[in-house]
């Protein structure tokens, strides 16, 4: 009998499957997190200076410059046949006074307006003149302008914790204190 009391002793201080698994599960969440404290944990350093670290940025502007200006285009004028029939008539006139008989004048004639007609060709081509014409045209440059600007890119910041100095970069401004993780380990 008292085998069997000391068995249902053991039976009710034992959990029950549920409430054993339930321990069990309790027990490996919360590992990990007092694992956490055991380890490392975060704390606040004090900041010694925070000295602001710049870069030099280069931008590329293009700048497209336009302006009218008046040109002067030279316009040819067309010759005109005044200085050919001038110097026809003009030569046919003074070869008719050259020649001495009535078929000499008409030759003459005839010569002399060949050749008239053709130094007035020649005097209408020659004085002919081309006429200057104003025009507005339209320019347009592209040039680049350059411009360098310095940018903060961060910060080099010394800070102390428990009596040592430290540096680290951070993008922003840490202000008076600095979040630090804390590891521990045992030394052996």
């Amino acid at each position: 009998m008292s085998n069997t009391h000391c068995n249902s002793k053991t039976r009710n201080t034992a959990p029950s499957g549920a409430k054993w698994a339930i321990a069990c599960l309790f027990t490996l969440v919360a590992a990990p997190g007092f694992a956490g404290h055991r380890d490392g944990f975060t704390d606040y350093a004090r900041v010694v200076e925070a000295q602001p670290i710049y870069q030099t940025v280069e931008y590329d502007t293009p700048e497209r410059k336009c302006w009218t200006e008046t040109v002067a285009h030279q316009k040819p004028q067309h010759a005109s046949a005044t200085g050919t029939i001038l110097g026809g008539i003009i030569g046919a006139a003074i070869g008719n006074e050259l020649g001495h008989k009535k078929s000499n004048k008409r030759v003459g004639a005839v010569a002399g307006a060949v050749l008239g007609a053709s130094i007035g060709s020649n005097i209408s081509r020659s004085s002919s003149h081309s006429k200057t014409v104003y025009g507005e045209q339209r320019h347009c440059e592209v040039t680049h302008r350059i411009r360098k600007e310095e940018e903060l890119v961060g910060y080099q910041v010394t800070y102390k914790y428990r009596g040592q100095t430290y540096q680290t970069r951070t993008a922003r401004h840490p202000g008076k204190k600095l979040k630090v993780a804390v590891n521990v380990s045992p030394v052996e």
